[in-house]
């Protein structure tokens, strides 16, 4: 189906949805405060019945034990009745009415995954190549995440690592099974390589190992064997591996890793690089990154007419350090896209630049503090719940809003960053990526093949890049 037509079906089906969401939620927002009313008077009760009871007792005590050992008996087993009627009111309350808020808005805010199961059924299966040993936890969460990418998307992979160390893994992980059938249907291939480049190691120890598993899927690429490489090992060793194995693009001095952040609208992200290939960066560097971002947020994202930010202190032409104030000048000179000025911290993830450029130094610091958010957010609300009865029947609602911001600011919900300005689709992961994280990266390096991105970095060299 056309992906414009079925946008324009979805629509008023939307808006329906989204009507029946509120009367529903108005509704059982009545009926919630009356099942909490009820535990309340359930609780009551049980306490009337134990201080009964215990008059009772107290009085049969005087006239036959036997006597009072049954009426406590029997108080006992009301008092139990009643307890467990106030204790089980609040899951009652969300395993029942919970579906009748919440169906209606998920349903709603899933439209673009119709778009995009849509999108990706009529696209042709891609073989993209993995370091298996790249990663804290390599390999076994980073099969397992390949394995679940193969079932997601139409993608092979070319498994790149140590092969017995990889079916150890497998088999450890409960995982050989499913291996071994991805293999019989030529969705997966082991590769052996050598040992990885440790988290520790200078990035040129590439030029020495020619069999780490990082050069032999880079190899896989450049031998069109693989249209994309993932790795969650060490980002500067993958970085160095690229430059030597598959070359930059022409016109491009140096790589700059872009890493998609979240904004207010979840259907928009922004594209920010440079956030850690290059520490120390010149005026030309940023200016190549604004042309890569360009092209990426285009191809890949979407956005006709990308605006582009330079990341500094103030919107001001005139504030900034050295840096800033040379490559305010550059960007703003560039008729081949669109610079939308100076941005701020406060404006990164506002919406209104679709690509934010800046030195490696300070991407790096803007991503990990962002990395961070997702679960600072997360326990701030927890602590600010209110207790009680009706505040678990309102943390029970709750519940699903919460892990759907947990969701959009989730690194892992990203999975990895592109290396932009090499001869190939490059995707880089976290160094703790596991299987959640393996999948995303998957879909973004899936992503950047279909739209064809590669196309269009190669025709940068026909413009003027200014090396100054």
């Amino acid at each position: 189906m056309d992906k414009g037509n079925l946008q324009k079906v979805n629509k008023p089906r939307a808006i329906r949805r989204l009507v029946i969401w509120y009367k529903r939620n108005s509704a059982v927002t009545s009926i919630v405060d009356t099942a909490a009313n009820s535990a309340v008077t359930a609780s009551n009760v049980a306490g009337n019945v134990v201080s009964g009871a215990g008059s009772v007792v107290n009085t049969a005590s005087n006239v036959a034990g036997n006597v009072a050992g049954n009426v406590v008996s029997s108080a006992e087993s009301v008092v139990n009745t009643a307890s467990s009627v106030v204790s089980n009111a609040s899951l009652i309350a969300k395993n029942t009415l919970q579906p009748l808020v919440f169906d209606p808005l998920k349903r709603l805010q899933n439209n673009d995954n119709i778009l995009e199961r849509v999108e990706q059924s009529q696209s042709k299966r891609i073989w993209i190549a993995v370091d298996g040993m790249g990663g804290d936890y390599a390999p076994g969460p980073i099969l397992e995440g390949c394995l679940e990418a193969i079932s997601r998307f139409p993608i092979n992979i070319k498994f790149v690592g140590k092969i017995e160390k990889v079916k150890d893994a497998a088999e450890k992980n409960g995982l050989a099974e499913l291996l071994e059938n991805e293999i019989d249907n030529n969705h997966l291939e082991l590769i052996d390589s050598g040992e990885p480049i440790g988290m520790n190691e200078e990035a040129t120890a590439v030029r020495k190992r020619k069999n780490a598993s990082i050069n032999v899927a880079m190899d896989l690429v450049r031998n069109n064997k693989a249209e994309a490489v993932y790795s969650a090992g060490n980002s500067g060793a993958m970085m160095a591996s690229a430059i030597f194995r598959i070359g930059r693009l022409k016109g491009i001095d140096r790589p700059a890793i872009g890493a998609l952040f979240p904004t207010r609208d979840q259907t928009r992200p922004v594209l920010v690089l440079d956030v850690g290939a290059n520490t120390d960066c010149k005026p030309s560097y940023l200016h190549q990154f604004a042309l890569l971002g360009n092209i990426y947020a285009k191809d890949v994202l979407q956005v006709k007419k990308p605006r582009i930010g330079l990341l500094n202190i103030g919107e001001e032409e005139c504030k900034g350090n050295d840096l800033s104030l040379k490559t305010f000048e550059l960007l703003s000179s560039e008729k081949s896209f669109n610079f939308g000025g100076n941005c701020e911290g406060r404006d990164v993830l506002s919406g209104s630049f679709d690509v934010v450029v800046c030195d490696g130094f300070t991407g790096n610091i803007l991503l990990k503090f962002l990395e961070s958010v997702g679960g600072v957010l997360l326990d701030i609300l927890r602590s600010e719940l209110p207790r009680g009865r009706r505040g678990k029947v309102g943390s029970a609602f709750l519940k699903s809003n919460l892990l759907r911001i947990k969701k959009r600011l989730d690194h892992a919900e990203h999975g990895g960053a592109l290396l932009l300005g090499v001869n190939g689709i490059c995707v880089i992961g976290h160094g703790s990526s596991k299987s959640l994280s393996v999948v995303s990266a998957l879909r973004l390096a899936h992503s950047a093949v279909n739209h064809r991105v590669m196309d269009n970095l190669t025709q940068l060299q026909k413009l003027q890049v200014l090396n100054s």
